[in-house]
């Protein structure tokens, strides 16, 4: 199968699978015998369990699934029998059972171990037995009711198995498999275009093929995010992998570790400024067409080897280079020359992995004494933190369910369960775009009713064959889910609108309940988004901008501690390893505070700039790779210069000064948007700055109107003989010679790591600059009828 038409043809097979699952549930609960048709009397609750399971799962999902089917109905079941013995089902009334659906939830929700799907199941289970005991009132079985609630969960979790083994089992362990062989594929066609680029004669052709190489890049990324989405599936499938190291049974950690050396090789290629590159020849293309094989094997391997053995290295026999393709290069001092030695870099990276001189137990050891130190301290920190968060959202879950079930109720007595049920199955622990999914969940609910009613005004006779019409729409709806339209929220909904019409008898008039269901549905809404609205008053846009300004003090904090610990590997390892997490923790907030905020209604607010925010977003996702480069770099460099007698303090001094030039950067950046995008207006800051400037100014006996571009042309000239002075240590190593063949490689790669370092750095200070023009963009944005100087802005902010 072509990797292009992967995603439609697995979207299709899980299409087909939910048409499968809802079938044996119609079946079962429209044909199924007498007595089992008594037991589940709750066949809407049966559709909405195994939808909420199946949808993109595989035979490990709906083992995942059935197990919060079983937590669920334990945290229900029991207690529920309990309430209704002590107050007894003939005095719930409306607020009686709001408080007790309240109660419940939140005790639900509170267990920070309780797996999401367990406590959206256990809400819609607590939503229908209280509701089910106003409406039935004394009637209402204090063991039966329950238990007919919990048997109709079952059928749902039970179809959703079945569905999964038949025609054949749809395993997860097999699926991933498949998809790291479409990523494989991918990887190897994108290092073919990359390298026929590097080789390319012509910039037209080179820029063709970077294109074609950047769009398979995407496509990979999303393979990746799919093998991730389904490890925890092959887990349930393989339960001894969980006993393995975390890189070991995760194929999608140890791929991502494979795309990024080809990620550095497309960064290289775009930074190129003319093809053919000035070190190219003759001899150079021979040697990148042999490693082109070699790197190809290892591909291959990748193709035909199990989940988690996907990214292991093969053994290279058959041809190989006496060496390697840039000994014999001249070093320059011009920058451009850089980006052909990161290139090459890249593919020695992805050939034999990161060269490192430490072994690698002496490696283990390092990060096993590190981590024990500051452990202590960050768990009791994200405890607490866990355990609020935790609290927040059992206190939204309560509230929301509580006020649907109440004005549900009032407004319709026969049909109160889908205010309640519409939300319960819509919670989520993170931050999520409120508007956007409640106007999904509404648009889907109505177009599901709608062609419920359509299809039984359509086949008014054959009631018998109504069923079979939900087939198709099953289908349409699975595609619908992964629409950046509707999403998995309208997607779900318009599914389980049609599905309650059109699989299920004994309701009454069609048309009536989706007009009663679809104002239930939009009661259970409009409580959800008061709520939601009530917690989390601070806009997104607003959130993004708070969190763009941590995510650039983060990135200050990784320079900082590089720049500081050059020297000690150990301690750079180690601090560098918990600047990094902290830092990919912060673009991941920051990539979601923007999404939601792309989707967020503009109301009488100035429109969210997405395209700067974006280009932002990319520019600090660089950054954050580059560092990771950098660190490997530096950790070579450091032992390499100690067995050739290379002085390292030289090139050490000269690291830290363009370090402490991208702190000074970011850092500035950081408070520019701490004070006048976050906390005042641009014209009291300015103010403000203008009456510092003017005292220091004063005191120094300087005059208060001095040219502020003629610091700021020092500075870029200062860097730039940094990087030339950097160059030409390069230089200086490279003429060194080597007493034996041992020390000429080892010097060989070191040659070719200073040049990728100061690719690496030359890199980040651009990125640094993109960042900067880019927040000039969003100030402006900000106060478009304000002239806005931004580089004298920023000086004087780094001066106070």
């Amino acid at each position: 199968m072509d990797s292009s038409q992967a995603p439609w043809r697995l979207r299709l097979e899980s299409a087909l699978r939910t048409v499968l699952a809802c079938s044996i549930v119609g079946c079962t609960t429209l044909y199924g015998p007498e007595s089992v048709r008594h037991t589940i009397t709750f066949p809407a609750f049966s559709y909405v369990t195994t939808i909420l399971i199946v949808s993109d799962a595989t035979l490990g999902d709906a083992l995942r699934g059935c197990w919060h089917v079983l937590c669920a109905s334990i945290q229900v079941i029991l207690p529920s029998m309990l309430i209704l013995r002590l107050i007894g089902p003939s005095r719930f009334n409306f607020g009686l059972a709001a408080v007790a659906v309240a109660l419940s939830s939140f005790l639900i929700a509170l267990p920070g171990s309780t797996h999401l799907t367990a406590k959206r199941i256990a809400f819609g289970q607590t939503v229908i037995i209280y509701v089910g005991a106003v409406i039935q009132g004394a009637k209402t079985g204090i063991i039966i009711h329950p238990i007919h609630v919990a048997a109709s969960t079952a059928l749902g979790a039970v179809a959703s198995i079945l569905a999964m083994l038949f025609p054949y089992p749809h395993l997860a362990y097999r699926e991933v498999r498949k998809i790291c062989r479409f990523y494989a594929e991918n990887a190897s066609n994108r290092f073919n275009l990359l390298v026929e680029a590097f080789c390319a004669k012509g910039d037209m052709a080179a820029h063709n093929l970077i294109t074609d190489a950047r769009l398979l890049s995407k496509a990979g990324a999303k393979l990746i995010g799919s093998i991730k989405d389904k490890h925890e599936g092959m887990l349930w499938e393989k339960p001894w992998l969980r006993f393995l190291k975390p890189k070991r049974s995760d194929p999608g950690e140890k791929l991502q570790e494979m795309d990024m050396p080809i990620q550095g090789m497309e960064w290289a290629l775009t930074t190129c400024t003319s093809f053919p590159v000035r070190m190219m020849d003759e001899e150079l293309v021979d040697v990148l067409q042999i490693e082109k094989k070699q790197i190809a094997l290892k591909l291959e391997q990748a193709m035909r080897s199990v989940p988690f053995d996907a990214a292991t290295t093969p053994d290279m026999k058959g041809e190989n280079t006496d060496r390697s393709p840039w000994t014999q290069k001249a070093i320059s001092t011009n920058r451009e020359d850089l980006s052909s030695f990161f290139f090459l870099y890249c593919m020695e990276l992805l050939q034999d992995g990161p060269a490192c001189i430490l072994k690698n137990g002496e490696e283990a050891k390092i990060q096993e004494s590190s981590q024990p130190k500051k452990q202590g301290k960050s768990r009791v920190k994200q405890m607490q933190s866990f355990h609020r968060e935790n609290f927040v959202f059992a206190i939204k879950c309560s509230l929301s369910l509580g006020l649907a079930v109440l004005f549900g109720l009032i407004y319709n007595k026969e049909n109160g369960y889908w205010s309640g049920l519409t939300i319960a199955i819509s919670f989520v622990t993170e931050r999520q775009a409120t508007f956007m999914v409640a106007n999904a969940r509404a648009q889907g609910t109505a177009m599901g009713s709608v062609y419920g009613i359509l299809c039984c005004f359509i086949f008014k006779k054959l009631t018998d064959l109504r069923f079979l019409l939900l087939l198709p729409w099953i289908i349409f709806t699975s595609f619908l889910r992964h629409s950046r339209m509707y999403g998995q929220a309208g997607g779900i909904a318009a599914v389980i609108g049609a599905s309650l019409i059109l699989g299920r008898k004994n309701y009454g008039t069609p048309s009536e309940f989706a007009i009663a269901r679809t104002a239930e549905a939009t009661i259970g809404l409009l409580c959800f988004v008061a709520v939601e609205i009530l917690f989390h008053p601070s806009r997104s846009a607003t959130l993004a901008k708070t969190e763009l300004s941590r995510t650039l003090r983060a990135v200050q904090d990784c320079f900082k501690v590089i720049s500081l610990h050059t020297d000690q590997k150990e301690n750079l390892m180690e601090l560098m390893r918990e600047k990094q997490k902290k830092l990919k923790y912060h673009v991941r907030e920051l990539q979601n505070f923007i999404a939601e905020a792309e989707l967020e209604p503009n109301f009488w607010f100035l429109p969210f700039h997405c395209g700067c925010y974006n280009k932002l977003l990319i520019s600090i996702c660089k950054m954050t790779d580059l560092l990771h480069f950098t660190i490997h770099l530096i950790g070579f460099l450091s032992a390499a210069s100690q067995m050739l007698g290379v002085t390292w303090e030289e090139i050490q001094e000269q690291i830290k000064n363009i370090l402490e030039h991208l702190v000074d950067k970011t850092g500035s950046l950081s408070k520019c948007l701490d004070k006048v995008l976050l906390i005042k207006s641009l014209e009291e800051i300015e103010k403000q700055l203008q009456m510092e400037s003017v005292s220091q100014d004063l005191e120094l006996g300087k005059s208060p109107n001095a040219d502020v571009s003629t610091r700021l042309g020092y500075e870029e000239t200062s860097i730039s003989e940094i990087e030339k002075s950097f160059l030409q240590y390069t230089i200086r190593v490279a003429d060194k010679t080597e007493r034996n063949e041992v020390e000429e490689m080892l010097k060989s790669q070191m040659v070719l790591c200073l040049s990728s370092l100061g690719y690496c750095l030359n890199d980040l200070k651009r990125e640094a600059t993109e960042t900067e023009k880019e927040i000039a963009e969003l100030l402006k944005w900000e106060n478009p009828t304000r002239h806005v100087n931004f580089p004298e802005l920023l000086s004087k902010l780094h001066a106070t």
